[in-house]
C-alpha cells in the first residue's frame, strides 16, 4: 500500500491529498508531529534527506517532491484521469503547475507562514507586500486566461486545480480580492469534496 507522510498544515501534502482522493485511492497517512521535530529525526531523514512533507512511499520507490508525485499517481494510476490524454493538453497543464509554483506558491509562504505561525513583531513586512503584488499580477494574468472557461486546462478540473487549491485556500487571510473569473474558479475548485475533506484549520 501507498504511504504519505504529510501534515494536515502543510499546503504540499494537500495536494497529494486531494489526488488519492480524486483517484480513489487508499494509502496510509502518516502524520508527522513536526512541532516535535519529527521532520528532523535520522529515521525519517533517511527517507527524505530534506526533512519536509510530503514522501511518498511505494514499495521501495520513495518521492518527495509534490509534483513529483502527482506525475507518479498519474502514470501509475491514470483513471479516473487528472490531465488529459492529448500530448498538447498535458503540456498546458506542466506549464500550468510550474506557474503555481513560481508565480503563486512561493508567494503564498511568504505572506501566510508569518500569519499563522509568528509573532506580528517578526513579520518581514516588505517581503510580505512584495509577495503580495507578485500574486496580484499573476491571478491579473489567470483572470485573462479563465474568460469564458470553468477550469485552466482542457476546462476540466484536474491536475492544475489539485494544485492550486491548497494555496488559494488563504487568498482571505492574504488580504487578496480575486478578480471575478478567477473567483469564480476558486470557488469550483475548494468545493470539491477532495478540498473540503483536506481543508486545513485556519
Amino acid at each position: 500500500m501507498l504511504k504519505l507522510h504529510h501534515h494536515p498544515l502543510s499546503t504540499y501534502s494537500r495536494r497529494v491529498r486531494m489526488a488519492l482522493i480524486e483517484k480513489g485511492l487508499e494509502a496510509e497517512l502518516i502524520e508527522l508531529d513536526m512541532a516535535r521535530g519529527a521532520h528532523r529525526e535520522p529515521g525519517y531523514l533517511a527517507l527524505n534527506p530534506y526533512g519536509r512533507v510530503p514522501t511518498l512511499e511505494d514499495d521501495g520507490l520513495v518521492l518527495y517532491e509534490s509534483t513529483a508525485i502527482l506525475e507518479y499517481l498519474e502514470a501509475t494510476h491514470p483513471s479516473p484521469p487528472l490531465v488529459p490524454a492529448d500530448a498538447r493538453g498535458r503540456a498546458l497543464v506542466a506549464m500550468h503547475v510550474k506557474l503555481c509554483d513560481i508565480q503563486l506558491a512561493r508567494q503564498t509562504g511568504i505572506i501566510i507562514f508569518p500569519k499563522r505561525f509568528l509573532p506580528k513583531e517578526r513579520w518581514d513586512q516588505a517581503a510580505m507586500g512584495q509577495a503580495k503584488k507578485e500574486i496580484e499580477k499573476h491571478l491579473g494574468i489567470l483572470e485573462q486566461q479563465l474568460r469564458g472557461k470553468q477550469y485552466l486546462a482542457a476546462d476540466r478540473f484536474g491536475l492544475v486545480e489539485v494544485c492550486y487549491a491548497p494555496f488559494v485556500e488563504f487568498l482571505p487571510l492574504m488580504e487578496i480580492t480575486p478578480p471575478p473569473a478567477v473567483a469564480g474558479w476558486v470557488a469550483r475548485m475548494l468545493e470539491r469534496p477532495s478540498a473540503k475533506e483536506t481543508k486545513p484549520p485556519m
